[in-house]
């Protein structure tokens, strides 16, 4: 472990010169990345941070105060499991791969560099949101979010740095020219293009768009290409406290929100100052809807070819007893003549849904807790995840319109009803009319309930934030 070097890391970049240099240089467009397009108006400050020192379970962070452009971002990968074998697809059974395999390289390429891009993507869609943080606690855990993206950035450039050579090298410089929701340069990912630009936004981003990011890195984390293997389990370390600042930041407003109803007795709880449940029912079907997308269509050959060749799996590869998936069906539901028909797609065409199945089933557990929430306060309001046919753009449902439960409408009845499904502007500017900085202690922002406790054992009040004015 080279923690003291100029690029903390666990993959001997000490031995190997070439590789070092070659980051090295772009580690300064990194930071004038950041400077740039990082949190805006926050980057002298002091912040209360963890900071990865170990790629062990037992110890892999270490918290304290650090100005952000000195975060020790850094390239760590799990630790190797001897004798690695592919575990899935034709090559199934075969070594994993140390060096990426000629007849597989653009297809490894596209998939590193796709992940790649959402990481720098959410910490632009998320630039502004510090000047508007409902607590001193949630300033601080936007900006831990922001630097672990970052350093998922790196982790995703070492890979195409050292493995794929001159085109690798252009692929890391383009990573930092993109641009979220940029006309002409915009992020490969729809979602990663739309405006984050309140916390009710923020929360359902990280909720369900960073849901979709674990997803992905569990089918990556199964990946015949070893190195691709390591760097992707170490990555989903981090992912897990982005997921939890989406869940428990919704619960809490959502909490909130059922105080306000319950002491007015009014479900208008908008003149008291908080969030009604419609419009975080609409906030939550946009960005389901949206990150739903990600995984890409439900019929897909690519992901039967990532499949085949071992590149990209199944979530928990190891749960299924069927690891060539050649005979097995998946039955769906796909829209044909103006109808929805079930139909048995070959399994290895339906991988991506497969994974979408998991993803999905995880959100609910995370809208049951919400709905536990407004159970408890008496109320029988509950909030619901709507179909995954709901507001396609991408996927044998793009171009159709269905409703929140998943029934096919007319276009009439879309622009009719639309308002009541999705969040209209005048929602949109309600929210962001509720969105003031609160910098005092013990201090929280109306339309949210303070968090249950702190980070790291402090205590919630605890200054996460050192101002330099």
């Amino acid at each position: 472990m080279e923690l003291d070097a100029k690029i903390p890391n666990n993959v001997n970049l000490t031995t190997d010169p070439k590789l070092r240099r070659a980051l090295e240089k772009w580690q300064p467009h990194f930071i004038d990345w950041w400077m740039e397009m990082g949190p805006e108006g926050f980057q002298q400050d002091e912040v209360y941070l963890r900071t990865a020192v170990s790629v062990e379970p037992s110890g892999w962070a270490h918290y304290d105060y650090v100005k952000m452009p000195d975060y020790r971002w850094g390239i760590f990968l799990a630790p190797g499991v001897p004798d690695r074998r592919i575990g899935f697809g034709d090559n199934e059974g075969q070594p994993a791969w140390q060096e990426v395999p000629g007849e597989f390289r653009t297809q490894l390429r596209r998939l590193i560099v796709t992940q790649g891009d959402t990481e720098p993507a959410s910490v632009e869609q998320q630039r502004h949101l510090g000047r508007t943080a409902p607590s001193i606690y949630d300033l601080r855990n936007l900006f831990q979010v922001n630097v672990e993206e970052g350093r998922h950035l790196w982790a995703m450039v070492y890979l195409l740095h050292s493995y794929f050579g001159r085109d690798g090298r252009e692929e890391a410089e383009e990573l930092l020219e993109r641009r979220s929701g940029d006309a002409d340069k915009p992020r490969i990912l729809g979602a990663f293009n739309e405006p984050c630009d309140d916390w009710l936004n923020f929360y359902m981003f990280t909720m369900f768009t960073d849901r979709d990011g674990k997803y992905q890195l569990l089918a990556l984390a199964e990946s015949g290409l070893d190195p691709l293997s390591r760097t992707t389990k170490f990555m989903l370390t981090e992912e897990a406290f982005h997921m939890s600042v989406g869940e428990t930041g919704v619960a809490r407003v959502v909490e909130r929100t059922a105080e306000l109803m319950r002491e007015h007795k009014d479900d208008d709880v908008r003149k008291h100052g908080g969030i009604d449940l419609p419009t975080i029912q609409k906030y939550l079907n946009f960005w389901l809807s949206a990150s739903t997308d990600l995984f890409g269509g439900e019929i897909s050959t690519n992901a039967a070819q990532y499949f085949a060749a071992g590149l990209k799996g199944r979530n928990r590869e190891e749960s299924y007893s069927d690891h060539k998936a050649l005979e097995g069906v998946y039955h769906m539901v796909v829209p044909k003549g103006g109808k929805l028909v079930n139909e048995e797609i070959p399994l290895r065409n339906a991988m991506n849904e497969i994974l979408r199945d998991d993803y999905i089933a995880d959100c609910q557990r995370g809208v049951d807790r919400w709905n536990k929430i407004l159970e408890e306060a008496g109320l029988s309001d509950r909030l619901s995840l709507p179909s995954r046919r709901f507001n396609r753009q991408i996927g044998i449902y793009s171009g159709m319109r269905f409703d929140p439960s998943g029934k096919l409408v007319t276009e009439e009845t879309w622009n009719r009803e639309r308002d009541e499904w999705l969040p209209t502007k005048e929602d949109q500017e309600f929210v962001r009319g509720l969105m003031h900085p609160v910098e005092g202690a013990r201090q929280v922002a109306g339309w949210i309930a303070p968090p249950v406790k702190g980070i790291k054992g402090k205590p919630v009040e605890f200054e996460y934030v050192r101002r330099t004015h």
